[in-house]
């Protein structure tokens, strides 16, 4: 099941699959399959509030379908905070990697529920931002959004 919203970022497709998050396509041109159901509603209202700047955190259930390396990276991911960032590096010692910060960067890259796990909020060491499926411009237009929030 699918559901479609707008958003200041663009549209984003939300999919649930066994009563999970299963999908979050950022600028999607699909259209939802039918009636949401009261998971993806929840969905839908927990975006909508985020962009408000009334959620910092979300609490869906999620099941993303991946490794058992790139599930331990989301699950790392989703502990950084609304307007903080973490490096790969820190995410790789976090996973009990230290080395693996590329693999880290690919597993972001295949993120496949971004917003709702926050691939986002992932820099390069430095602080320099560093890829994003959804693009450079959205990344960098998430992470301004959340640092303008006063109220943290």
């Amino acid at each position: 099941m699918k559901t479609a919203l707008k958003t200041p970022v663009g549209n984003i497709l939300i999919t649930e699959k066994d009563g999970f998050i299963s999908e979050l396509e950022l600028n999607s041109t699909q259209k939802p399959s039918a009636p949401p159901s009261p998971l993806l509603r929840e969905a839908a209202r927990q975006i909508e509030e985020y962009f408000l700047k009334k959620r910092r955190k979300f609490d869906l259930p999620v099941n993303p379908d991946g490794t058992i390396f790139q599930k331990a990276v989301w699950r790392e991911m989703q502990k950084i905070r609304f307007g903080k960032t973490a490096s790969y590096k820190n995410i790789a010692e976090a996973v009990g990697n230290p080395r693996a910060f590329r693999a880290v960067g690919g597993a972001a890259n295949k993120n496949p529920i971004a917003l709702i796990i926050p691939c986002h909020r992932v820099v390069g060491a430095d602080g320099s931002l560093t890829g994003f499926a959804g693009g450079m411009a959205l990344k960098k237009k998430l992470l301004d959004f959340e640092k303008s929030d006063k109220t943290r």
